[in-house]
């Protein structure tokens, strides 16, 4: 317990305190509270060997003390805590003492010594950290406790909601696909538009996608996920993935593409993001990051691979996959689409994921056509293309699904009301 206590813990609470205020101070200083909890872990063990404690009934006390104190730190980090000259005077008076202790036992031995400098330079950080923080002034939302790097925790569930991740843990065993048929009258017509402007290569795959962008705007809940048995939101961020050849050929590698899309997002706009990102996987002569990484893991064995894997799951689990990570990964994301128009097929019905946080996969097939009478009773020719859906059902009901996919037929309808921007984007609840 004395190496704990007078070695690893004092030097944890300084190394952590350090890496949160080099790495995540502007975003993340509510991290702070981790070197906080060891810091009071010390103050505690070491108020134990005070003479005022030997009776063992008051044992208790000094950690009682410093539960109380770290919850008032925490608070204050986290921002909710608005009185901060309170946390300001407790580790004043917690800097004043350990700065009398350090000098008094400067003669009883070197790791003593280590572990009271170690101490009073952690107060010390604390204490300066709460002189300088200062809150956001912008009104926006930013990240705390419970949240992720790539989504914000939905804090105001129905408890139903709450109890149906936990209900349904894995990601396949909670999705729920439908198939739908949309009439290509209308986006022939457009997509013939945009190519005379110049976007030569228009075609249905950015309707489709810019159709689910604005849904994204009308209805933001569609841009959440499940990870870690808890919903989040990525709010104005929809993420977007598909795996795409660098030539139409049998032997041609496949890679994936990630767009980061934004509800106010024209039709002109996805289609100048998803271009450029395909034409930069076509004329690449070297991997992306994501077939690095995915070359990287295959340089290990497969008994040390599996237990890899099953590291980046319990990371990812927890919310502490680094952003690089969350960034290559097709695997996480707000939807992935797959095109089986190129290949002359029906669309499959596509698994979800489960590894990542994809809520949603999109497949779509070749034209067909269809003869149907009219409203005079003549046969007439019709177009068709096939979508499946393969949706989350825990991160929002199937009312609200049903919504949201009555609203994309309508835009896939009028194509047109995607050349502008939408008259308001939503927000999702807290």
């Amino acid at each position: 317990m004395t190496v704990w206590q007078q070695l690893i813990l004092p030097l944890a609470a300084a190394l952590t305190a350090l890496l949160v205020l080099l790495f995540g101070s502007e975003e993340r200083l509510y991290r702070m509270s981790i070197p906080a909890a060891f810091w009071a872990v010390v103050n505690a063990l070491r108020m134990q060997n005070l003479p005022i404690y030997a009776v063992p009934a008051l044992r208790v006390l000094p950690w009682l003390l410093m539960l109380a104190v770290w919850i008032v730190l925490h608070r204050t980090f986290a921002g909710t805590l608005r009185i901060r000259w309170l946390s300001a005077v407790i580790l004043g008076g917690m800097l004043v003492s350990e700065c009398v202790s350090a000098v008094l036992l400067r003669g009883e031995g070197a790791w003593i010594s280590l572990s009271a400098i170690a101490s009073a330079l952690t107060t010390l950080t604390l204490f300066a950290t709460v002189i300088c923080m200062k809150r956001h002034g912008d009104g926006k939302y930013h990240m705390t406790w419970g949240d992720r790097n790539d989504g914000r925790r939905v804090r105001t569930l129905a408890p139903i909601t709450y109890v149906g991740a936990y209900i349904m843990p894995d990601r396949t065993g909670a999705s729920n696909n439908i198939k739908v048929s949309f009439d290509l009258d209308a986006v022939e017509k457009y997509i013939h538009e945009k190519r005379k402007q110049g976007m030569t290569s228009f075609g249905i795959t950015h309707v489709l996608l810019t159709a689910y962008v604005r849904c994204c705007a009308q209805y933001p809940a569609l841009n959440r996920f499940v990870a870690g048995q808890h919903i989040y939101s990525r709010d104005e961020d929809i993420q977007f993935s598909m795996i795409v050849k660098k030539d139409m050929t049998v032997e041609a590698p496949d890679t994936a593409i990630k767009l980061h899309l934004n509800p106010a997002d024209t039709a002109a706009d996805v289609y100048r993001k998803f271009d450029a990102a395909v034409e930069d996987v076509k004329n690449s002569p070297v991997d992306n990051s994501l077939d690095e990484v995915a070359a990287l893991l295959t340089k290990i064995p497969g008994v040390l691979l599996k237990l890899v894997v099953w590291i980046l799951k319990t990371m990812d689990y927890f919310g502490l996959l680094p952003k690089f990570l969350l960034e290559v990964s097709p695997f996480h994301g707000s939807l992935f689409f797959t095109s089986m128009g190129s290949l002359g097929i029906p669309p499959v019905t596509h698994h979800l994921y489960d590894f990542g946080n994809l809520p949603a996969f999109i497949a779509f097939g070749s034209k067909r056509r269809a003869y149907e009478l009219n409203a005079e009773g003549e046969v007439v020719t019709k177009k068709y293309v096939d979508c499946t859906f393969n949706l989350d059902e825990r991160a929002v009901d199937g009312f609200y699904y049903a919504t949201v996919l009555r609203t994309y037929q309508r835009l896939i309808r009028h194509p047109e009301q995607l050349d502008n921007p939408p008259e308001t984007v939503l927000h999702d609840v807290p």
